[in-house]
């Protein structure tokens, strides 16, 4: 079993504080920036899994640096620099306090929704007669409260949002346009990669000059769902599952295994076998899209190797 990294205890230079995220741990920096390391944990039903994946977070890191560098001529984002795979420094934000999802198929939590009689999601219509993973006639938006560790995010309508001043109107209204935007783009990018970009959520924040940016990550398997577009249509057609790329796999493991998250109920035992198969789920999905051979880091100590390398990073912007 390679090693992972599950929990950070660092003390760079500069530093202000830290917050441990689900996944990413977060450290403020002097000077208005935040460095985040993306961790091998694993979150499903908004619990973190017992066990590390390994190289997760490395590829999540990678996939949404490079998702963001791809996407910055749209959607401004907080991104500076990653020194390190698992790595990435930017400029400290206020986040806004709900998740954007965006769906443009019937697949998932849509679907578990629609399974039980519900026609209406956050407040947007799904029309009758779908079926899971059909195409929506235009992608809807349907946020999230972001949750506390431990707690479950809540679906919520645009009306309750603005209701209850979660997020100011202009706000929302520049929130809902980057969503469309970036989801556009990110399907555009799986199309040619003969993916298709199913559902994802993006993260947004204020910027001390009052500017929203992109923050977090960004159509990685944590965030997204993607199927592969060869083949689609016949599965559809033939009720038959289809094939896809994400973290949904962990979610109908664990469902299989009785474990929504719900109280009372036990996280499954992941053997290592299993966890590795799910490690080479995570390579699979970063190879298709981005393209390229995934690389694995140096994972002999990754503590020190990510110390030594935020520490030189650092010490050339002194």
């Amino acid at each position: 079993m390679s090693n992972t990294i599950i929990s950070t205890d660092f003390n760079f230079p500069g530093q202000k504080n830290v917050y441990h995220g689900k996944v990413r741990e977060v450290y403020t920096l002097e000077n208005n920036k935040l460095l985040m390391v993306a961790t091998d944990r694993l979150s499903a039903f908004d619990v973190v899994m017992p066990k590390g994946i390994p190289y997760k977070g490395q590829i999540l890191n990678q996939i949404a640096t490079k998702m963001m560098r791809e996407t910055a001529d749209l959607v401004p984002n907080w991104l500076i620099a990653t020194p390190d795979p698992n790595v990435a420094i930017g400029q400290a934000c206020e986040p806004f306090k709900i998740e954007m999802v965006i769906r443009g198929y019937m697949s998932g939590h849509a679907a578990r929704e629609y399974k039980a009689g519900k026609r209406m999601l956050c407040g947007v219509a799904m029309p009758d007669g779908m079926k899971e993973n059909d195409k929506f006639l235009e992608p809807i938006i349907t946020p999230a409260t972001k949750a506390e560790m431990g707690d479950h995010d809540e679906d919520i309508s645009r009306e309750d949002i603005l209701k209850r001043g979660i997020v100011l109107e202009a706000d929302y209204l520049q929130l809902e346009d980057y969503t469309r935007k970036l989801f556009q783009r990110g399907s555009e990018i799986a199309a040619e990669r003969g993916l298709i970009l199913v559902d994802t959520k993006y993260e947004f924040g204020k910027t001390k000059d009052g500017k929203v940016v992109l923050i977090d990550e960004i159509h990685t398997p944590d965030s997204s769902r993607y199927f592969y577009s060869e083949g689609y249509e016949d599965r559809q057609k033939n009720n038959e599952p289809q094939k896809q790329l994400s973290k949904e796999f962990v979610r109908q493991w664990l469902i299989q295994n009785d474990f929504q998250g719900l109280e009372g109920q036990q996280v499954p035992f992941m053997s290592d076998e299993y966890i590795e198969t799910v490690s080479e789920r995570y390579i699979e999905l970063y190879e298709n899209i981005t393209g390229e051979k995934f690389v694995k880091a140096d994972v002999s100590n990754i503590h020190q190797r990510i110390e030594k390398n935020v520490l030189e990073y650092l010490s050339k912007k002194a």
